[in-house]
């Protein structure tokens, strides 16, 4: 039995716990607290669980003395150990009422082959269930899930190279960090025979992120515990004081939450220079702040369609960015590849700067967006689909980039806007579009109007509250 395979049959347990009302997500983290058991006993890494919790005491109980046990072994586990366990199972609470559901969950995982599943990765297997869950629209979880697809080409692009420190500062279930960690395993051919504390490094220190959902985080937790990966992954806020601290990377790879605070108010970091309640064009300003200086300090970031025409705060911090990064290329990705239908995004490439200005001089684009087929379930995004963007992107040469442009091919996928062209732009919007519809017409969807409408109808409606706010205190 494969992994795929195991995937699908854990996945169908989730029928089972039905009539307990538990949802899909819930069910993942179920499963993670018993797989975690499992999985320990099949790598023969059980030291850190007590003897009197380990996988073969928990299969060798049934019924109500099950659930009992169950429910003492994820109070001891989260309180009682240290480390990773401790992480884990910290707050862990069963969702499961029914015992003969619970017993036929383990006794289920405990009849997998799991050799053959020992072979082809159990991080494998754990990222396929995480997929699993994004895929079901029930679940809810797709707003922690970044494609596979995507996040493997943007780390490619990127490329980490060993000793340098990589973050993800909302890091959901951790995806980005461990395809960062695999690429530099697959791409650095003496890995394993550098110095030990180097060595260390890569496993303790190099991949580290930030989740603010404590079951996402857990679920990050053991899929970084999976692939070998024991580097910090903080549960906290990073858009709080908290998140001053995460900075000096040489690498940031991320897919932010999109949205405004609730309540409408602005950040609690005191050191933007731009506070705002839009909780990307305040994770952006994080992201571009917390890489280092060396010159080299690089970010992939996933953002949606406002942050690149927001006025106000949003004009500003575009402007700060492309002082103080060099903000070499935007992405324009297809519709219908993430959870959300109609999110209309981007990925931002840009690389910090040794000084915080004129460092960006000019922007390529690339639309990938218009024309491009409708993506979901029934056609799915392929890594076929960037080949043309991946053999153009070359940072430093444009001279592959340059072969494709031309201003008489109105269709073509590639542009470059200089700063200056960028500057004199309405409220310097990075909001750029020029390929053409059958009728000659801009190549808008209605859905990305009324985005715009709608993003310029709130900033209307804050400037009259602001204005009503400045007469009241004149007649005051």
């Amino acid at each position: 039995m494969n992994n795929q395979e195991i995937v699908a049959k854990l996945w169908n347990l989730c029928n089972v716990l039905r009539d307990d009302g538990i949802t899909y997500h819930q069910y993942v983290t179920e499963l993670t607290y018993i797989l975690f058991l499992k999985m320990c006993k099949e790598t023969g890494t059980e030291g850190a669980i007590p003897e009197q919790y380990r996988w073969d005491k928990l299969l060798s109980k049934q019924g109500i003395e099950l659930k009992k046990f169950y429910k003492e072994l994820l109070e001891h586990l989260g309180e009682g150990c240290t480390g990773r366990v401790r992480e884990i199972y910290q707050g862990a609470q069963s969702n499961i009422d029914e015992p003969n559901n619970l017993e036929k969950i383990i006794q289920t995982i405990d009849q997998f082959d799991w050799y053959t599943a020992k072979e082809e990765g159990l991080g494998n297997l754990y990222e396929g269930l995480l997929e699993k869950n994004a895929n079901e629209k029930k679940s809810g979880a797709g707003q922690y899930f970044t494609p596979r697809v995507l996040i493997n080409i943007m780390t490619q692009l990127i490329a980490p190279q060993p000793g340098e420190r990589c973050n993800d500062p909302a890091c959901g279930t951790f995806g980005f960090m461990i395809a960062a960690d695999r690429y530099v395993k697959e791409h650095t051919d003496d890995l394993f025979e550098l110095p030990v504390e180097q060595q260390e490094f890569q496993r303790t220190q190099a991949f580290s992120g930030c989740e603010l959902v404590h079951d996402t985080h857990r679920l990050a937790l053991m899929n970084a515990m999976l692939h070998d990966i024991s580097g910090p992954i903080y549960l906290g806020d990073t858009l709080s004081s908290f998140g001053k601290e995460l900075k000096g990377y040489d690498v940031v790879l991320t897919n932010p939450p999109f949205g405004t605070k609730k309540g409408g108010e602005r950040a609690t970091r005191d050191d933007f220079t731009f506070p705002t309640s839009n909780k990307q064009l305040n994770f952006l300003q994080h992201i571009y702040r917390s890489l280092n200086k060396t010159g080299k300090a690089r970010a992939a970031v996933v953002l949606p369609d406002n942050v690149l025409f927001a006025d106000g705060d949003g004009e500003r911090i575009r402007r700060d960015l492309m002082e103080k990064c060099n903000l070499h290329t935007i992405l324009r990705l297809p519709t219908g590849i993430f959870y959300a239908q109609g999110v209309k995004t981007n990925v931002l490439f840009f690389t910090r700067g040794c000084e915080d200005k004129g460092n960006t001089r000019e922007i390529w684009f690339y639309d990938l967006r218009s024309d491009m087929p409708s993506f979901g379930k029934t056609n799915p995004l392929k890594e076929s689909h960037f080949d043309e963007f991946i053999e153009c992107y070359k940072e430093g040469d444009l001279s592959v980039r340059t072969e494709t442009y031309s201003e008489d091919n109105p269709n073509g996928r590639w542009r470059k806007f200089t700063y200056d062209e960028i500057l004199a732009r309405d409220k310097t919007s990075l909001d750029i579009t020029w390929m053409k519809s059958d009728n000659g017409t801009e190549n808008y969807t209605l859905s990305e109007l009324l985005d715009q409408i709608n993003e310029k109808s709130a900033n209307i409606a804050k400037a009259v509250a602001e204005l009503e706010k400045l007469i009241g205190e004149v007649d005051e």
